[in-house]
């Protein structure tokens, strides 16, 4: 977890600096934060994301429910550092509550839901390759070729290498099997990909500040 390793040498303001492993580490912590508030989760040890960013954010708990402070400064830093839309909240919310009803369903569906975010993003990376080329200041021009290339990925049949096709096929069964909207992929993507473009700047920055 990237903001983890920061907030060890940094405070607050700088641990905020916007990365992909922040940025899925958060979504995470949000995820694990439903489930525990959904199931009534007292054992933190159940939910290790929730628990990192609890501790290092000194996030009290709130009305002795475990899960309901940390689920709102999550939220909160998504919206206010990537400018995570109300939807995006609100389909997670909903495929938590249809697929953990009990305990014992968790940690199959986050496994699933791993293998759903690595395959979408390893295809996404593969199928947009050129397209990372793009200055990040034509956000608009990136949205629009994210979303087109997610809409193939859930409506082509047939794609010319096997490896691909495969992929495809895997993410579009993990989409049904979780209840993902073509949108929510489109938005998490999009935001990995402007997120994937700043960090090569960011590295070499901190090359020459050594």
């Amino acid at each position: 977890m990237g903001i983890i390793a920061r907030l060890f040498n940094k405070n607050k303001e700088q641990a905020s600096a916007k990365g992909v492993e922040d940025f899925i580490s958060l979504t995470r912590v949000y995820f694990q934060s439903v489930i525990a508030v959904n199931l009534g989760i007292t054992n933190i040890r159940f939910i290790p994301d929730v628990a990192n960013f609890k501790r290092l954010f000194k996030i009290p708990t709130q009305g002795g429910r475990l899960g309901l402070a940390e689920k709102a400064a999550s939220r909160k830093m998504l919206m206010n550092d990537y400018g995570i839309s109300e939807n995006f909240f609100k389909e997670i919310d909903a495929s938590v509550k249809k697929h953990c009803r009990t305990q014992n369903d968790v940690q199959s569906y986050l496994f699933m839901y791993q293998g759903f975010s690595n395959d979408l993003i390893m295809l996404m990376g593969t199928l947009m390759q050129w397209k990372f080329r793009i200055p990040s200041i034509f956000r608009g021009a990136l949205r629009t070729m994210t979303e087109k290339t997610m809409h193939d990925v859930c409506t082509k049949t047939v794609w010319k290498k096997d490896d691909v096709h495969k992929t495809a096929m895997a993410v579009r069964q993990y989409k049904e099997r979780l209840g993902y909207s073509e949108q929510w992929m489109s938005e998490y993507v999009y935001n990995v990909v402007i997120l994937a473009k700043k960090e090569p700047k960011r590295k070499a920055e901190n090359e020459e500040k050594k």
